[in-house]
């Protein structure tokens, strides 16, 4: 499932989606968050261990201190653990006289310069030992001779970090940063130099975007030498070697093995890394943003589609041009008049993590059989993330809360967070059992996957690649699964459809082997993919193994932009496919699949539409969450009504009446007085009144955007963000049939113009500022016809 080379995602560069560095060693796709995260557990497990295992540990990587001049550079178990380690495994005791299976010699005489040392250094030298194992690891899988290289001389520094007790520190003849001025500051003299002069707004605007090219410079992976000496043969080798060797040491492996110090790519690199790689990189950029603009948030779509481009074009003038003053150090106010210091303009963005992970491995794609150096490994910059991880929301832009119009009604954002404090403390919410009559079907299956108990994986058969084994097997694994659990199926023809290049299927691993799947085949013109078969190997059935695989074909295919499923389920099915979301109600036209979609009898067509809103394989989590949301918030307000007043004594003393409004605690439950304003009880008179408003709004110049409904052709995604569209040609057809019956009905209507399409384009867009002046004109008319108060 992994793509070609491209950029991953996970930062809030672009629409909510940048680029994320591969892990190295595993296999490339993996983002940051997955591959760190989990270094990031098993340090934090093993800190927590008792002390003698944590001396085992170390024994392992200290030389024999036994007397006799021992030649034992680390102690090795009599009894060594499986390969890999079984996480179900209890720990067992560890004896320090336990004699070492090389030199005989015990533990203890390898860890007694360990007595003395403080939890605070064994810990650190821990981290070191796993960074270790996961460089070792590294060196094992990597193809490309010069990674592979790089990984071995840091595995060897690391290593010998533990045996002198040191911090690893990096022998190379020259040190960060590596050329001046820096990436990031040759970008901020690049804003100054062309940018200086424009109002506030808009140089903020281009503030955005060069913080946007800082940060996919940050996180792009470089080509290895042998990559670029065969795209650009007389380029200057050498000295790209020496800048990826640099890149992977200081940028890329500190990023998972954190015992390494850690730099910004911006921030030790110059002119020479931007120069080879900036082509490539603007190229795949755009691509990408032109094939995917459908999905950009509508916020972001008018900066990444118009302005990205005039900037990146600008700047790779100045990039390769050989006078440019950006590039030099002497670069001053004077180059274009009174600057702001340079650093107070813009700062590289911080390493992005996403907000949540997940520990499974990766999906495997077929067309990359074998391991991938995580240099070479990348995906695309707009695209969800694959099978394993999760898609993350869309980044709100700076002050979006302010932007958004606020609903009379809302609860304040202030009482939101503090009850989101509440529900996001483990402490404060209790967990739900698995077993638990409110826990989600899927509960189960996504505990497992996040302790790495199952993994999914896309996989096919390929005709134009070199068989991997592996793939192989789990194919004739999904083969037998779907054999026994559709005995009316034809094995010959499921074995044919399985193998088949053009299927694929989204295969679940437990304990390395196959327990369930289901296969797929995609029709990407005709825009639904049809589910062929779906199967969990009935000894593992009931652990909501079923639902989590479709989330995660749910997943996969939004993706990939596919929307629509179509299936013939049989009467066994039918019960688990409307748990799913299907139904029998097909949305998508039958010319699209008459002629594709292969016919059973005695079968029932059912299809699914996708929401790409939607993170499938966390919906039920979110659900839950916003229950709890809504319980707490419910809590708060029961606590407020349940306040008991003192009675009113006026009437006692004479009062007749009084404001409701002075009631005590009548505003705590909710109650707000009417709006005043003149409601016309005449129908005519009222029809009358609207009907010139109407016309007024209609004549006024900037009516123009809002005068029918919106077309599909014209705003892609509109009515998927917009779910209750209006224009002015609907409201005067509703004038027409006599439908507003009150002021109310009308106002609320043309407040809905305002709104949805301030919800939908940018605050800089021209249909933005039509919406305010239009809305502003359109109050005055209501105030003047006397409907509200002036």
């Amino acid at each position: 499932m992994a793509d070609s080379a491209g950029i991953q995602q996970g930062s809030p560069a672009i629409g909510a989606a940048g680029l994320v560095p591969a892990a190295p060693g595993a296999g490339g796709t993996e983002g940051a968050a997955g591959g760190s995260a989990r270094i990031a557990v098993k340090k934090a497990q093993l800190r927590s261990s008792p002390r003698p295992k944590k001396l085992e540990k170390l024994g392992v990587y200290s030389s024999c201190k036994a007397e006799g001049a021992c030649k034992c550079n680390g102690w090795k178990s009599q009894n060594p653990p499986p390969t890999p380690p079984r996480t179900d495994q209890q720990c067992s005791t560890v004896n320090l006289q336990e004699p070492c299976r090389s030199c005989s010699h015990t533990l203890g005489d390898h860890v007694t310069h360990l007595e003395n040392v403080s939890e605070e250094e064994m810990n650190r030298l821990l981290g070191i030992v796993l960074d270790v194992e996961y460089l070792y690891t590294c060196v094992h899988k990597e193809e490309d001779a010069d990674t592979k290289q790089v990984y071995f001389s840091l595995f060897k520094l690391l290593r010998k970090s533990i045996l002198q007790m040191g911090k690893p520190m990096l022998e190379a003849q020259e040190s960060p940063p590596f050329e001046k001025p820096s990436i990031e500051q040759g970008v901020n003299n690049f804003v100054q130099y062309k940018f200086s002069h424009l109002p506030s707004k808009e140089r903020q605007t281009i503030m955005e975007l060069a913080k946007m090219f800082l940060n996919q410079i940050n996180y792009w992976q470089l080509e290895t030498p042998s990559q670029r000496r065969q795209r650009v043969p007389n380029d200057d080798a050498a000295g790209y070697k020496a800048n990826y060797t640099r890149w992977l040491c200081y940028c890329n492996v500190p990023q998972f093995c954190d015992s390494l110090p850690r730099y910004e790519t911006t921030q030790i690199f110059g002119r020479t890394l931007v120069r080879s790689v900036f082509t490539v990189m603007r190229k795949q950029l755009l691509e990408q943003a032109r094939q995917e603009k459908d999905k950009l948030p509508p916020e972001k779509r008018t900066l990444i589609l118009t302005h990205f481009p005039k900037f990146l074009s600008m700047l790779e003038e100045e990039v390769y041009s050989h006078s440019s003053p950006i590039w030099s150090q002497d670069f001053s106010a004077g180059a274009s008049g009174g600057l702001i210091p340079i650093h107070t303009v813009i700062s590289a963005p911080p390493v992005a993590r996403p907000l949540y992970y997940s520990p499974s491995p990766v999906s495997v794609d077929p067309s990359t059989c074998g391991s991938v150096s995580p240099a070479r490994k990348t995906a695309s910059v707009l695209e969800p993330n694959p099978v394993g991880e999760k898609r993350k929301p869309s980044e709100p832009l700076p002050h979006e809360e302010n932007k958004r119009p606020r609903v009379v009604g809302d609860i304040p954002m202030e009482l939101i967070n503090e009850v989101m404090a509440t529900i996001t403390d483990p402490a404060a919410v209790p967990e739900t059992s698995l077993l638990s009559a409110h826990s989600a079907r899927d509960e189960a299956a996504r505990h497992e996957e996040r302790r790495g108990v199952i993994e999914f994986h896309v996989i096919g058969n390929s005709l134009n690649q070199k068989p991997n084994k592996r793939i192989l097997m789990w194919l004739v694994g999904l083969q037998n699964v779907f054999s026994h659990q559709l005995p009316r199926m034809p094995k010959e023809y499921i074995t044919r459809l399985v193998f088949d290049p053009k299927h694929k299927t989204l295969s679940l691993i437990k304990d390395g082997r196959v327990i369930g799947g289901i296969c797929f085949r995609m029709f990407p013109s005709q825009g639904f993919t049809e589910i062929v078969f779906c199967a969990v190997t009935s000894n593992e059935q009931v652990k909501g193994y079923g639902t989590h695989l479709m989330n995660h074909l749910k997943e996969y295919h939004i993706k990939h932009d596919i929307l629509n499923f179509l299936t013939y389920a049989d009467e066994y099915a039918i019960g688990y496919f409307k748990k799913q979301g299907f139904s029998k109600d097909i949305k998508v036209p039958k010319a699209k699949y008459v002629g594709y979609i292969k016919d059973y009898e005695g079968a029932t067509l059912m299809g699914c539409e996708l929401n790409p809103s939607i993170p499938y394989t966390e919906f039920s989590v979110i659900i839950k969450k916003q229950k709890e949301i809504i319980k707490k918030l419910i809590e708060r307000k029961q606590a407020q009504i349940r306040k008991v007043y003192p009675g009113l004594s006026c009437f006692k003393e004479g009062v007749r009446q009084i404001p409701i409004e002075s009631i005590p605690g009548i505003r705590e439950t909710g109650w707000k007085p009417i709006g005043k304003g003149k409601e016309l009880k005449d129908p005519d008179q009222l029809y009358s009144t609207l009907k010139t408003i109407l016309q007024h709004v209609k004549s006024h110049p900037n009516a123009w955007p809002f005068m029918e409904p919106v077309k599909k052709t014209e705003a892609p995604g509109y009515y998927q963000v917009i779910r209750f569209p209006m224009d002015l040609k609907t409201m005067s057809e509703r004038l027409k049939s006599r439908y507003y019956m009150t002021r109310k009905l009308f106002m609320a209507d043309m407040q809905r113009i305002f709104t949805n399409c301030r919800e939908y384009n940018p605050p800089e867009s021209e249909y933005y500022k039509c919406a305010n002046l239009l809305e502003k004109f359109f109050y005055t008319k209501i105030k003047e016809a006397g409907l509200i108060e002036k």
